[in-house]
């Protein structure tokens, strides 16, 4: 049986579809025995639609490299 932080990994892993089929049925197990985590798994689920649904956007790698440049020259 996994623990509670084995399971948010999964569970994590799980959201972002890279949990394999074994890990998959662990967290199975352990959230029906696991009410704590299973409230962790909601949540997660929600944070993670609703980070979707918010259309968030990254910046590029040349935006980064820019920005870190502007910091290194204020230093």
């Amino acid at each position: 049986m996994m623990n509670c932080e084995e399971a948010q990994q999964i569970c994590t892993k799980n959201q972002y579809k890279e949990a394999s089929w074994r890990e998959k049925f662990g967290l199975i197990l352990h959230l029906f025995i696991c009410k704590t985590c299973g409230a962790f798994s909601r949540k997660n689920t929600k944070l993670t639609r609703l980070c979707d649904q918010a259309s968030l956007h990254t910046l590029s790698e040349s935006d980064k490299k820019q920005m870190k440049k502007v910091i290194q020259r204020q230093e």
